[in-house]
This record gives structure tokens, C-alpha cells and sequence, in this order.
């Protein structure tokens, strides 16, 4: 696909994938025999939804349809959300990401293999698994390190940590107090009223 063309249908699409709340990630045109495939690449934080793949889609393609963006040739439109072991090429991306197993190459050479533990505006901390036994070690990544990475596969995810596990008690407590303390108030309101 030409530069003009990808901004083209990057100024045509933004504004309805953004109306949605929704990130514009890629746009992608390849052959398919005598017709063409455009895909659309959406996320958010929240993840993407079939129905919102399937509204998008129909805006997009009256928009298309009213402009010659694409040209004479048919085509097929697919809006599509990025795989799960897509690349990680933008702060967001790893934002999303955090909790996950990644797989990351260094520009000094080397893979790395950790689970995203906190990111902020300049790199990772990285919770590194332990080998044989060993108990994981904590690493710091600077973005500026990364040439490239990836979310890893889990077909059995880790549990929560018991750090992890403790915050969504206490929270899950906080909120049950909250609640009691809004029942005794009721409670007391009530009786007021009797006497």
C-alpha cells in the first residue's frame, strides 16, 4: 500500500475508530487473488468487542463507499482487534500488557523472558522467573533497551500473586465495610422513625 494511500485511509478511519474510543493500531491492504483485503486493527484498554468490530465495520465501509479511497478494484473490509501474541510497539501496548509473560530482545543482545510487574513514562519492572527451582528476580527494562518484543502465550497462566491476592481482599473488605456502615446508618434511620 502507497504512503498516500495509507494516510488517506488513515485520516478516513481515525476519527470513526476514535468516536468509539477505540485505538487505531494498523491498516493493512494485501492481495487476495484478484480482489484486495483491507483490515482495520483496533484496541483499548478494556479490550475490543465483536458487536463494536461489527458497528465499526459498517461505518467504515459506507465511508469507503462514498470516497475512492480504495480505488475501483473490489476489496473485502475485515475490523479485527490484534492478536494476542501481537508485537509490543508502543507504551500502551505494554500498559495493556502488564500482568503478562513477554518476550523481549535486547538491543545489547539476548532474549528476555519476564512478567510485566509496573511500567511507567521510561521502561518495565519486570518480575524475571526463576530456573531450577530458583525463586524470580526483579529487573528493570528501559524502553530504550527493547528492540523488540511480544506477549507470551500462557495456556495456565500464573495465579496472583499473594501481594496481588491481598490488594483484591483488602479491597473486596474496604468495599464490605463500606456497605455495613451504609446498612447500620439505614438501620438507625429506621429506628429513628419508630420512636
Amino acid at each position: 500500500m502507497s504512503t498516500t494511500q495509507s494516510e488517506r485511509l488513515r485520516g478516513l478511519l481515525e476519527p470513526l475508530v476514535a468516536a468509539r474510543d477505540l485505538d487505531l493500531e494498523e491498516i493493512e491492504v494485501t492481495p487476495a487473488g484478484k480482489s484486495r483485503v483491507l483490515r482495520i486493527v483496533v484496541d483499548s484498554d478494556e479490550g475490543v468487542q465483536l458487536d463494536e468490530c461489527a458497528e465499526l465495520s459498517r461505518e467504515a465501509s459506507k465511508v469507503l463507499d462514498d470516497t475512492d479511497a480504495m480505488g475501483g478494484a473490489p476489496y473485502t473490509l475485515e475490523v479485527t482487534s490484534p492478536g494476542a501474541d501481537r508485537p509490543l510497539t508502543s507504551p500502551r501496548h505494554y500498559r495493556r500488557a502488564v500482568g503478562r509473560l513477554i518476550k523481549a530482545r535486547l538491543h545489547e543482545g539476548g532474549d528476555l523472558v519476564a512478567r510485566i510487574i509496573a511500567m511507567d513514562d521510561s521502561g518495565l519492572d519486570l518480575e524475571v522467573p526463576g530456573v531450577k527451582g530458583r525463586k524470580p528476580t526483579a529487573r528493570r527494562v528501559e524502553f530504550a533497551e527493547i528492540a523488540k518484543a511480544r506477549v507470551e502465550l500462557e495456556f495456565n497462566p500464573r495465579p496472583a500473586r499473594p501481594a496481588q491476592r491481598e490488594q483484591i481482599d483488602n479491597d473486596a473488605n474496604d468495599a464490605n465495610d463500606a456497605n455495613d456502615a451504609n446498612d447500620a446508618n439505614d438501620e438507625n434511620d429506621e429506628n429513628k422513625e419508630e420512636a
